[in-house]
């Protein structure tokens, strides 16, 4: 049997994806990312499941915080999914461009999304060049309740 590549690129990237900003916090040291990869794990406890770049700076700071926010953004917010997507040499930066504030966890949150979950990390799965974080939700604040920025919407590809 042969592993046809193009055609496990093409199907994987039709998995529907929306598109959040997780925060990190470590100290006085504040990162974020767009994440893609998420889902909801379980109802009870109310569990998110995402997926983190090995060998990005916020992975170490889940593994060793323990924590990370998730802010889900609106249809109409892909440059803002842009400012948390490109590469960055350092830490930090990226919460300079939208407002935020502290949850109750002390996670950023930011304040013209759809709204933020925190999260204390219960499960972790390290395997390939992705980690698979699953974080028990512990705060919930909506801001709005209208439609998601999808990934298909943007015209980007993360997958495959």
């Amino acid at each position: 049997m042969t592993f046809d590549i193009d055609a496990k690129k093409t199907l994987l990237k039709k998995i529907p994806h929306g598109l959040f900003i997780c925060g990190v916090r470590e100290g006085d040291e504040i990162n974020g990312f767009t994440a893609s990869w998420v889902t909801q794990g379980s109802f009870d406890p109310p569990l998110i499941v995402m997926a983190v770049r090995a060998e990005g700076s916020s992975h170490g700071i889940i593994q060793r915080t323990k924590r990370f926010s998730l802010n889900f953004l609106g249809s109409e917010q892909k440059e803002l999914a842009a400012v948390f997507f490109k590469p960055q040499s350092a830490l930090g930066g990226r919460f300079e461009s939208a407002p935020f504030r502290f949850g109750e966890l002390g996670l950023p949150l930011l304040e013209n999304t759809l709204g933020g979950v925190e999260c204390v990390l219960v499960g972790e799965i390290c395997m390939g060049d992705h980690s698979i974080f699953a974080g028990e939700v512990k705060s919930a604040h909506l801001i709005r309740d209208e439609s998601p920025l999808n990934l298909a919407e943007t015209g980007w590809s993360y997958g495959g």
